[in-house]
């Protein structure tokens, strides 16, 4: 072990913030490296802060300790090179910040404080609950293109529903878009061994792939949209032409 182990279980427990009673089923598990026995005493050093920093950050994202596991095994000397990796990936695609704004000021902005419209909004992700009646807004760009929506007289309700139609279509856009990267730059990476010299490579692929996204996204939902609303209002305009021309025939025949 390394010479800097010189912290007991209870100061590694005071160090990063968890339970001794954590950090022994963390051992038990293969999770954390076992410590240096002295003494009949074992010691931790920095490389099981950094560890158990490193567990505690893919807890916080959401992911099963067995899958931890595999990830901390398979590139246990890289750990920061993934804890600043997996950071980026989870960050929001864009320069957007989030807005806290009450229950009040959110009805306002659906038009009505309505507990119904609220627990869409939370499911579809747009707000989360912090408590005392205040909420993240995810996307302030998003809440304000609905209350554009109630100017116009659409009600909340409907700009709700048109937000998750989105976010379903959305969704598989995202969707290619990630599995381009794992096909093309993280599995040829990984199937390497995930050299520490290309970290930096791969963390700037995943740095551009947030621009590229947006602006492919945006620009075929500019041409779809030219297209939709050529061939809708072209139809549209055919159709009120046909009325017109039946009509007219009608009164020269009466």
């Amino acid at each position: 072990m390394a010479k800097d182990a010189d912290l007991t279980i209870d100061q590694l427990a005071q160090r990063t913030g968890m339970t001794v009673r954590n950090l022994r089923a963390h051992q038990s598990r293969g999770l954390l490296p076992p410590p240096e026995v002295r003494a009949r005493t074992g010691f931790y050093g920095e490389a099981h802060v950094a560890r158990v920093e490193l567990i505690k950050e893919l807890q916080a994202d959401g992911l099963p300790l067995d899958f931890i596991k595999r990830m901390v095994e398979q590139n246990a000397r890289s750990a920061p090179e993934l804890l600043r990796f997996i950071r980026a990936a989870h960050e929001p695609f864009g320069d957007e910040q989030p807005a806290i704004l009450s229950v009040a000021e959110l009805g306002e902005l659906f038009g009505g404080e309505d507990p119904e419209l609220l627990t869409k909004a939370e499911k579809l992700g747009l707000v989360r609950p912090l408590g005392d009646a205040r909420y993240e807004v995810v996307s302030p760009r998003l809440i304000e293109a609905g209350r554009a929506l109630g100017e116009l007289g659409i009600s909340g309700e409907k700009a709700l529903e048109v937000v998750g139609r989105l976010r379903r279509q959305l969704d598989a856009s995202t969707k290619t878009f990630i599995e381009l990267y794992l096909q093309e730059i993280w599995q040829p990476f990984d199937r390497d061994g995930r050299p520490e010299e290309r970290w930096g490579e791969v963390y700037a692929a995943m740095e551009r792939l947030r621009p590229l996204a947006a602006d492919a996204v945006l620009a075929m939902f500019q041409i779809a949209m030219s297209e939709a609303v050529e061939k809708s209002f072209g139809k549209l305009l055919a159709e009120q032409a046909g009325e017109r021309r039946k009509k007219g025939g009608r009164r020269k025949g009466g």
